[in-house]
C-alpha cells in the first residue's frame, strides 16, 4: 500500500471539521487528498458535484465536458457564473475550483466522451461520477467503468424528481455474488423521445443542487470508505411532495457484462 500525503498546516486548518469527524479524521483526508476523481459533466449535476469535492480536498479531479457556458445554465448549473457566458465550461469550472480550494490539481479534458476515449479518460482515476443528461453516455460510463473496475456514483434528473445510485459490479457483494449493473437496473434504454429533455420540461434548480451534493457524499464515501453506499440501491427523490424511497435491485443473471451467460 503506498504512503498517503501529508497535510501542510493549512490544509489541517481547512480541512478541521472533517478531520475531527470519526468517520474520516486524519486517515480519511489524506485518502481524499491521494484521490483521483472523475467527473462527467459540469452542467447542473457535476455544477454542485465539483464545488463540493474540491471544498471536501480531493486531490485530482478530472473534468470531462465539451460544452460552453450559456445564459439558461445558469438557473442551476451553480459553478458558472454571469461572466462565464461564452467560456467552455471546464475553463470556468477550473477557475472555480481553483477559487474554493488551490490545494486541488483539476485536469480538464474539453472533449466529448466517446467509445474511442472512454476507457483512455475512465482508467486513470480512482472513482468516476456521471452527471451527464442522456441515456448513451450512461450506458457507454458505465460499462466503461465495468471493464475498467472502477466505482462509479451515476445520477438522473427529472423535471422535480431524481435517482442515484453507487455502482461496484466489478466487486464481489455481501451474498457472494456479482454486484449489480446499471443494465441490471435498466437493461435498455427508453425509447427516443419517451423522456422529453431538459430544455422542453425544465428542471428544478434547487433539485440538481440537492442531488450533485449528494453524489459528492457517496464519491467521498467510496474513497474513505465510512456508512453504507447506496451498491445495489436506488435513491429516488420527488420534491413536489418532499419524499425519498429507496428501492433495493439485484444482479440480473441475464445482464451481458456479469450475467451467468457471460464467457470469461
Amino acid at each position: 500500500m503506498s504512503t498517503l500525503p501529508t497535510l501542510s498546516p493549512q490544509e489541517l486548518e481547512r480541512y478541521a471539521r472533517h478531520i475531527v469527524l470519526r468517520d474520516i479524521g486524519g486517515p480519511g483526508q489524506q485518502k481524499l487528498k491521494a484521490a483521483r476523481v472523475l467527473v462527467i459533466g459540469a452542467g447542473g449535476l457535476g455544477a454542485p458535484l465539483l464545488q463540493y469535492l474540491a471544498a471536501a480536498g480531493v486531490g485530482t479531479i478530472g473534468l470531462v465536458d465539451d460544452d460552453t457556458v450559456s445564459l439558461s445554465n445558469l438557473q442551476r448549473q451553480i459553478i458558472h457564473g454571469t461572466p462565464d457566458v461564452g467560456r467552455t465550461k471546464t475553463d470556468s469550472a477550473v477557475d472555480a475550483i481553483a477559487r474554493i480550494n488551490p490545494h486541488v490539481v483539476v485536469e480538464a479534458h474539453a472533449v466529448r466522451i466517446t467509445s474511442e476515449n472512454a476507457a483512455t479518460l475512465i482508467r486513470d482515476y480512482d472513482v468516476v461520477a456521471d452527471g451527464s443528461d442522456n441515456f448513451s453516455t450512461r450506458y457507454l460510463v458505465s460499462d466503461t467503468c465495468f471493464y475498467e473496475r472502477k466505482p462509479l456514483i451515476t445520477a438522473a434528473l427529472g423535471a422535480m424528481d431524481a435517482t442515484l445510485t453507487t455502482l461496484r459490479p466489478h466487486e464481489i457483494g455481501r451474498h457472494g455474488e456479482p454486484n449489480p449493473t446499471y443494465r441490471c437496473l435498466f437493461p435498455e434504454p427508453p425509447p427516443a423521445g419517451m423522456i422529453p429533455a431538459c430544455a422542453e420540461a425544465g428542471v428544478l434548480g434547487a433539485l440538481a443542487g440537492m442531488v450533485g451534493s449528494m453524489m459528492a457524499l457517496e464519491v467521498i464515501r467510496a474513497i474513505v470508505g465510512f456508512g453504507e453506499p447506496l451498491v445495489g440501491k436506488l435513491l429516488m427523490m420527488d420534491t413536489s411532495a418532499m419524499r425519498f424511497e429507496t428501492i433495493g435491485y439485484d444482479r440480473d443473471p441475464d445482464n451481458p457484462l456479469n450475467g451467468d451467460h457471460v464467457s470469461s
